[in-house]
């Protein structure tokens, strides 16, 4: 994300020379290798110094490389792990992006039904557009600054927040032949149970 002639810089860490290694069908242990070595260095540049510029660029990092780059490093990898966890907070980051207006409605229509969970994401009231994409901003920036495991607890009570919410609209609106908004409830409520145990095992010393 760019503002005020702003570019952010490619860290040295996530970049080609990393991508390069995916060229001509990689080991699979590679791919592995290169997925556990990019997410931690990731995680110990950031919190290696309080720079604000590092945490924009981190925040920003599917905007300067795209989310399929990102995907293609993380994705494969379980929640369970510590690349697996940061990409399933990008990608929420993206989603919320690519349609904060249907997220904040998700939102408002889970939160109270799921006070708990509603408490923990800590969306701003009313939870608006802007509000939801704030959140997942402060969930990214949160996740390298400050505790990991608070930040991926956030993004897990988002996920069955809206996961709740879509369950209801399903129920208010869906047609009797299309499941599609139960699924779709019902795959991001996995995700938050997924990071969940993320956050938890981040806690034990056992995310890596």
């Amino acid at each position: 994300m760019t503002s005020g002639g702003y570019r952010p810089r490619r860290p040295a860490f996530f970049g080609p020379a990393v991508m390069d290694t995916f060229q001509g069908g990689p080991d699979p242990a590679q791919r592995i290798e290169a997925a556990h070595r990019t997410a931690a260095a990731l995680v110990e540049h950031a919190r290696s110094g309080k720079d604000p510029d590092v945490t924009a660029r981190i925040v920003a990092l599917a905007d300067i490389y795209g989310l399929d780059e990102i995907a293609e490093l993380w994705a494969a990898r379980p929640a369970e792990s510590l690349p697996g966890a940061l990409w399933r907070i990008y990608a929420l980051q993206a989603g919320i992006r690519r349609d904060p207006v249907g997220l904040a409605r998700a939102f408002d229509a889970g939160r109270h039904r799921a006070p708990v969970h509603e408490a923990v994401a800590g969306v701003a009231d009313p939870p608006g557009p802007a509000e939801v994409q704030d959140m997942s901003d402060a969930i990214l920036g949160g996740a390298f600054t400050g505790d990991l495991a608070d930040a991926l607890e956030r993004a897990a009570a988002f996920c069955h927040v809206v996961a709740t919410g879509w369950a209801v609209q399903a129920d208010l609106h869906q047609h009797p032949d299309d499941h599609s908004l139960t699924r779709s409830a019902g795959d991001l409520a996995r995700t938050g149970t997924e990071l969940e145990l993320a956050a938890k095992m981040w806690r034990n010393g056992e995310l890596s």
